[in-house]
């Protein structure tokens, strides 16, 4: 099988770590810098150079696009779609799961348990959103924001206002959110691939910190799952319709509580913390349903 690769640095952990499992299934791989690119689009014959090269003869392709590049690089990997390629991950799910306001409505429709969340865009509503979110504390987040960069914990009401006001006035799109307290700055992130959870981790935030990305520092270790968060982590998989994604989860009083569904997850913490081989089962995946002109996923829409 000839598979393709759309990552802009081949030398990233989880970009070496799927080009080792395929190439030691027998598969030939090419890492394809998403930017460099570019197409001819027509309906009769759509192409897609690379460096003065037509790429031809792919049997799949394995999106890992950067939140940066998300436009560019999904309108790369449609055009792979258009030439009969089969996406690990759609690109309308991918875009899809990208917009957060957009996926939190979508698994807010379809009753995934999630926190409250606010969203206005003027500074005349900052009081009302506030009291509607629930009160301080409460969290601020850029909804273009990654890996736990434009994210805010608001301590108290003046505090909230005061950070609201600073992002809308630069014209920032943002989201408020009440703080799960009892989640003690943790998280759980499920490896869902193709409608099941193959790897669980829990992420705790370092000392002082509420945010428990491990790129601000925070650590990693293996957990076992309730049976509520391993369903809940499908479900929201398969609604925002990817066969691959990371699904962070808190847990709150009231039940597991969804805070993104991410298309493109990680792989290093996730492998470190389980030692569990996860690039070898996204190639697995692919090699069960890899078939021509197959690129249609199975889930939700909207």
């Amino acid at each position: 099988m000839k598979i393709a690769l759309l990552s802009r640095n081949a030398r990233l952990y989880s970009s070496r770590r799927l080009v080792e499992a395929a190439q030691k299934r027998g598969h030939e791989v090419r890492v394809v810098d998403a930017l460099r690119c570019y197409m001819n689009i027509s309906s009769n014959n759509p192409v897609l150079h690379y460096r003065g090269e037509d790429l031809t003869d792919f049997d799949a392709v394995i999106p890992r696009i950067g939140a940066s590049i998300t436009f560019y690089g999904t309108a790369v990997l449609r055009q792979f779609e258009m030439m009969g390629v089969y996406p690990l991950n759609e690109s309308v799910a991918v875009t899809r799961s990208r917009d957060k306001l957009r996926s939190l409505q979508l698994l807010s429709r379809k009753g995934i348990g999630m926190p409250v969340t606010g969203f206005a865009n003027s500074p005349d509503d900052i009081p009302d959103l506030i009291k509607m979110v629930g009160g301080a504390p409460l969290v601020i987040k850029l909804l273009e924001g990654t890996q736990g960069i434009g994210v805010v914990l608001a301590e108290t009401r003046k505090a909230a206002e005061s950070v609201i006001e600073a992002f809308l006035g630069l014209n920032a799109n943002i989201m408020v959110q009440e703080f799960i307290k009892e989640a003690g700055g943790a998280d759980i992130r499920c490896f869902v691939i193709g409608g099941k959870v193959v790897a669980a981790m829990k992420r705790q935030g370092a000392e002082g910190e509420f945010r428990s990305n491990l790129h601000r520092g925070g650590s990693a270790s293996l957990i076992k799952l309730r049976p509520e968060e391993r369903q809940t982590a499908i479900r929201a998989a398969k609604i925002m319709g990817l066969n691959v994604a990371g699904v962070d989860l808190l847990r709150a009083d009231r039940g597991p509580v969804v805070m993104e569904v991410n298309s493109s997850p990680g792989l290093e913490g996730i492998e470190r913390a389980t030692g569990k081989d996860v690039a070898g089962l996204i190639i697995d995946f692919i090699e069960k349903n890899a078939k021509p002109h197959r690129t249609r996923t199975k889930g939700g829409k909207g």
